[in-house]
This record gives C-alpha cells, sequence and structure tokens, in this order.
C-alpha cells in the first residue's frame, strides 16, 4: 500500500491532491496512475509536478513523455541543476 501514513477512514483525495499525486508517480503502479490520471486530469497533475521541490529522475521523466512537457519546466529539475552533487557532477 504506496499510503501507508494515511488514515483510510478519513481519506479525502481533494484534500491534498499533490500528496496523492507525487505518491502514485514515485511509488505507484502503472493502476494507480491510470486511476489519478482518471481522477484529477493530466492538466493537474503536470502543475502539481512542477511546482514539486522533488521528484525523482525517473518519475520527471515519466510525467514529461506522458504530457509531451520538458523537464525544464519543472521546478525539481531547476533545483538539482542548481545544485548538483559531488557525485551527480
Amino acid at each position: 500500500m504506496i499510503f501507508w501514513d494515511i488514515d483510510k477512514e478519513q481519506f479525502d483525495p481533494d484534500l491534498y491532491p499533490s500528496h496523492i499525486i507525487l505518491r502514485v508517480l514515485e511509488y505507484g503502479t502503472l493502476e494507480d496512475w491510470r486511476l489519478v490520471k482518471a481522477f484529477y486530469g493530466m492538466e493537474k497533475i503536470v502543475d502539481v509536478c512542477k511546482k514539486a521541490r522533488t521528484l525523482d529522475a525517473v518519475s520527471l521523466a515519466f510525467v514529461c513523455a506522458m504530457s509531451e512537457t520538458q523537464k525544464e519546466d519543472y521546478r525539481c529539475y531547476r533545483i538539482r541543476q542548481s545544485s548538483p552533487t559531488l557525485w551527480n557532477s
């Protein structure tokens, strides 16, 4: 289960969409992705991802491919590029 920290009885997908979208992208299955895409729509997913401080490289590449957007448009990519670590230089 990818939402181990959420009480199922109080779960409201409209309350914190960014938490749900990012969690599904990083830990979910393709079926989870389809459900999130159907519920929120691609525009909302892209908006949330563009504002995210962190998003792993695979998830970022997936969102870019699915939405036909450029990784340079995403905050997490720009932050990563502006402060590279020694091992990622």
